[in-house]
């Protein structure tokens, strides 16, 4: 008979206790929530870029006398800038560069400007301002990327030695 009572007073302690189980149960299930989202990875092959033609601002003939800000460039077109009093003689051009990487991506492009130095006297020195595309886009198919130009300008003043000036053109591409 003891034990009897033991497990039916072990059964009223569970009964007693079963709705404070089942409300902690319930508590718990309506305080967690799921919720779903995709996950996504876009992978894009490395960007290459070639130049392919250099800038060449032909020559240019400084003019006598005291003046400031002439300007003598050419565009990304390929069309001279040649500003008074200068006068510009011989073959001049834009750059040309391919870049190539994942199909249908929008590139970036820029450039720093250029310090040209004298070849003859390396404390003489002009500064180039590029012209570059503020972006291409790559094809979607054939061809093996795109080709652009970069354009470049100089102001010079009547105190510009003259000589070849020459700088290295560093244009950078990358993805949007």
């Amino acid at each position: 008979m003891g034990r009897q009572r033991i497990i039916s007073g072990m059964r009223s302690g569970l009964i007693a206790l079963m709705p404070m189980l089942l409300w902690t149960g319930e508590a718990s299930a309506q305080a967690r929530a799921t919720a779903n989202v995709p996950a996504k990875a876009s992978f894009l092959k490395p960007l290459t870029i070639t130049g392919l033609q250099d800038l060449d601002l032909g020559t240019v003939l400084l003019a006598g006398g005291s003046w400031t800000n002439a300007i003598v460039g050419v565009t990304r077109a390929g069309a001279r800038t040649c500003t008074a009093p200068l006068s510009c003689t011989g073959a001049f051009r834009a750059a040309r560069f391919s870049v190539s990487g994942s199909n249908r991506q929008t590139i970036l492009v820029t450039a720093a400007p250029v310090v040209m130095i004298n070849s003859a006297d390396a404390t003489k020195r002009l500064t180039l301002i590029p012209d570059v595309p503020t972006s291409v886009v790559l094809p979607n198919s054939g061809n093996q990327g795109v080709e652009f130009t970069v354009g470049g300008s100089i102001a010079v003043t009547s105190a510009t030695a003259d000589g070849t000036y020459v700088g290295t053109l560093e244009v950078t591409v990358d993805y949007q």
